[in-house]
């Protein structure tokens, strides 16, 4: 199993609100878990919780085996290399001064990479990996469209091959037709390369095109787990239900 979330807790005294409550579920290789629910049912929290951007009150999560909370140094930037995000507004998750050679060169060079040859033959296969042309390796983010801007984030995300990738809102700031061009690009990227997704939002239609599995929150909790047509097609609660009822 790659990942294993046990009985994860979070609450944030400032609000006064249980922001996750007993939270547990397992991610396969190669294998996309969709995440639903409506906004503030905890689906983001939990994201920074398994990528250790905050702590858990309570409960686990163990990546590759390795409890997450725990990992020291050496160990915690392996777990950042391996595990990566993949953001919902594309523009921000760019650096507008850097050209997209430099944001696709960056993590690379920050690990470890540093022959110019190398790196040139690397960024063109980046490009390449997400449908873009070498062209692109001069322009500004803010040159670029929504969807372009997502393709330059997602190939600095694999850049640095990793097996874990949680995608939050990842298609929700763009229009249908990019959208859907940009979910065909995520599953050609994980047939390619074996990658496994945990893949949040809010849209039923993304989730169900996305996923082989799907959970279901509400109010921090998960109320229904399944594979992808069983929840689709014979939802057991009553909150699944009433979300699949509002798409029509």
């Amino acid at each position: 199993m790659l990942l294993e979330v046990r009985g994860l807790k979070k609450y944030f005294k400032t609000t006064k609100i249980q922001a996750l409550d007993k939270v547990s579920f397992s991610l396969g290789r190669a294998e996309t878990l969709g995440i639903a629910g409506e906004s503030g049912s905890g689906k983001s929290t939990l994201a920074k919780l398994i990528l250790r951007l905050i702590p858990p009150d309570e409960g686990h999560v163990l990546f590759e085996g390795n409890d997450v909370s725990r990992l020291k140094e050496n160990d915690l930037k392996d777990f950042r290399r391996k595990v990566q995000i993949v953001f919902q507004e594309p523009y921000h998750s760019l650096d507008p001064r850097m050209r997209v050679e430099d944001i696709l060169k960056e993590p690379l060079i920050l690990n470890g990479q540093r022959e110019k040859k190398d790196l040139y033959q690397k960024v063109s296969g980046l490009l390449k990996a997400v449908e873009l042309s070498d062209g692109f390796r001069s322009r500004l983010p803010h040159h670029l469209s929504g969807g372009e801007c997502q393709r330059v984030a997602i190939a600095r995300v694999i850049s640095l091959e990793p097996r874990l990738i949680v995608c939050d809102e990842a298609v929700s700031a763009l229009d249908a037709i990019v959208q859907a061009q940009i979910l065909n690009l995520f599953m050609r990227l994980q047939h390619e390369k074996g990658l496994s997704y945990l893949f949040i939002s809010h849209d039923l239609r993304v989730i169900r095109h996305m996923s082989d599995r799907v959970i279901i929150m509400r109010d921090g909790q998960v109320c229904e787990e399944g594979p992808r047509d069983q929840v689709f097609k014979n939802p057991q609660h009553s909150y699944t239900k009433e979300l699949l009822s509002k798409r029509h």
